[in-house]
C-alpha cells in the first residue's frame, strides 16, 4: 500500500496500533519516549521565557535599556522559524532520535554561551544559538507521536505534548525568581544547561533508534518553497493567519512584558510577580489538555478557536485599561488596578489561548493526506515567525508608548488576526 510522503519532522500519519507494531514500540516504551523529547520543548520554553522575569537585570549588566535588549530577544524567534525547514529535512532523513541529541547538545552550548554574555552583543549570539538549537524541541516528540498514533489521537497528544512542554514556563516563574534574587540572573541559564544534560540522557536511554523515512529527497530550496505555498494558499490563509499571532502575544506578554507589567506599573517584588506568572503558565499548562478533552467529546473546533482568540483580545483591553489613570481604574475611583485584577485576566488569557493546538487539528482537516506535512511545517512556522515578529514589534510600541499600548496592540493584531480566520475559514472545518 502507498503511503504519501510527509516532511519536516511530521511524517507519516498511520494507525497507531499498526505503526507501534512496525516499528517495535510498545505502548509503554512510546510513552517514556514521548516524555523525554516533550521535556526537551519543556527546556525550549524555559529559556526563551527567561529574560521576562530578569530582563532589568540583564539590561543594567549589559550597560543598555529593557526595550533594546527585549528587541534583541527576537533574534531567539527568527533563528528558531529559519530553522525549521532544515532540522525537519533532517528529521525525515535521519530520525528523530539523532536529530533531537544533536539539538540538546547545541542548546546546551547557547545556555552556557548566554550564562556568559558581558554584553548586548555576546546575549544575541546566545539567543541566536539558542533558537537554532530549540527549534526542533516542538517538532520531535509531534513527529513521534504523528507517525506511532491515529489520526484521532494525535489532536489530544499535541495537546498534551504542549502542556509538558508550557511547565518550562512555571520553572521561569516563581523559582526563577527566586533563583534571580538569590544568585542572580545567570544562574537561570546555568540550571538551564544543567537540565539540558538530564534530558539529553533521557533521550539517549529512552528514544529508539527508528529508520528514517526518507520521504523526500529534495533541495531544501524546494521544501521551503512548497511550505511557503502552501501557507498562503487560499485552504490555509485563515489558519495562517491567526497562528501568526496567537503564540506571539502569549510568548510576548509571558516572555518579556508580563515581568516589567506587574514589577514596573503595578508596584509587585520580583517574587510576587513570578507568583502571579507562575500562575498564568499553570492555566497554560492545564488550558490545552482541557481544551483537547472539549475538542474530542463536542467538536466545534473552528468556533472554539476564532471565539476564544477574540476573547483574548477583550482580556489585554482589560487589562491596559487597568493601568493608572486608564479607564477601568478611573471608573472604580483607584490609581491602578490591584495585581489580583491582572491575575485573573492573566489565567483567562492563558486559559482561553490554549486553543491553539487546535489549530494543528484544523490543519489535518483543510489540506489532502499527501500535504499534511507540509501543511503542518507551515503552520508552525508561521507561529514562530510571528512570535519574532511580536517580540520585535512590541519591543518599539514600549520604547514609544509604554507598556499599556503593548498590551492594546496585542490585541489589535488579535483582533485582525481572528477575523481573518473566521473570514478565510469555512463553517464545514469545525
Amino acid at each position: 500500500m502507498l503511503r504519501p510522503p510527509h516532511i519536516f519532522g511530521i511524517g507519516r500519519i498511520v494507525d497507531g496500533a499498526a505503526a507501534t507494531e512496525e516499528a517495535g514500540i510498545g505502548f509503554r516504551a512510546l510513552v517514556l519516549a514521548l516524555l523525554a523529547l516533550a521535556s526537551g520543548h519543556m527546556l525550549s520554553t524555559l529559556l526563551r521565557t527567561i529574560p521576562g522575569i530578569s530582563l532589568d537585570l540583564m539590561a543594567s549588566d549589559f550597560g543598555t535599556s529593557p526595550q533594546v535588549l527585549a528587541s534583541l530577544t527576537s533574534i531567539y524567534h527568527f533563528s528558531f522559524a529559519a530553522a525549521q525547514v532544515p532540522v525537519g529535512a533532517a528529521m525525515d532523513r535521519f530520525g528523530v532520535r539523532p536529530v533531537s541529541l544533536s539539538l540538546l547538545a547545541g542548546t546546551i552550548v547557547g545556555a552556557i554561551v548566554s550564562a556568559l554574555a558581558v554584553g548586548p552583543s555576546t546575549f544575541l549570539l546566545g539567543q541566536l544559538l539558542l533558537g537554532v538549537a530549540t527549534s526542533g524541541m516542538l517538532m520531535c516528540p509531534m513527529t513521534l507521536a504523528a507517525k506511532q498514533m491515529s489520526a484521532a489521537k494525535f489532536g489530544l497528544w499535541s495537546g498534551l505534548i504542549l502542556s509538558i512542554g508550557n511547565t518550562g514556563m512555571l520553572l521561569s516563574s516563581s523559582p526563577l525568581a527566586f533563583v534571580v534574587d538569590q544568585l542572580g540572573w545567570r544562574a537561570g541559564f546555568w540550571g538551564s544547561a544543567a537540565i539540558g544534560v538530564a534530558v539529553l540522557i533521557a533521550v539517549f536511554a529512552l528514544v529508539p533508534q527508528q529508520p528514517a523515512a526518507h520521504a523526500d529527497d529534495s533541495s531544501p530550496l524546494h521544501q521551503m518553497t512548497e511550505v511557503l505555498r502552501l501557507g498562503v494558499s487560499r485552504g490555509l490563509r485563515g489558519v495562517i493567519a491567526l497562528s501568526l499571532v496567537s503564540l506571539g502575544v502569549v510568548l510576548a506578554l509571558r516572555a518579556l512584558w508580563g515581568g516589567p507589567w506587574l514589577m514596573d506599573v503595578k508596584g509587585l517584588s520580583r517574587i510576587e510577580a513570578g507568583n502571579v506568572l507562575g500562575l498564568f503558565t499553570l492555566a497554560m499548562t492545564v488550558g490545552p489538555i482541557c481544551i483537547g478533552l472539549f475538542d474530542r467529546k463536542f467538536g466545534h473546533r473552528r468556533a472554539v478557536v476564532g471565539g476564544s482568540h477574540a476573547l483574548a483580545a477583550l482580556l489585554f483591553v482589560l487589562m491596559a485599561a487597568g493601568a493608572p489613570h486608564f479607564p477601568v481604574s478611573n471608573l472604580f475611583g483607584v490609581a491602578a488596578m490591584p495585581s489580583q485584577y491582572d491575575l485573573v485576566l492573566l489565567i483567562l488569557i492563558g486559559f482561553v489561548t490554549s486553543a491553539q493546538p487546535l489549530l494543528y487539528g484544523m490543519t489535518r482537516q483543510l489540506v489532502a493526506p499527501q500535504n499534511t506535512g507540509k501543511a503542518l511545517s507551515a503552520v508552525n512556522l508561521a507561529f514562530f515567525l510571528g512570535a519574532a515578529l511580536m517580540q520585535s514589534s512590541t519591543a518599539g510600541v514600549a520604547a514609544l508608548y509604554g507598556l499599556p499600548a503593548v498590551l492594546l496592540y496585542m490585541a489589535g493584531v488579535l483582533a485582525i488576526g481572528t477575523v481573518l480566520f473566521f473570514l478565510y475559514t469555512k463553517a464545514s472545518s469545525s
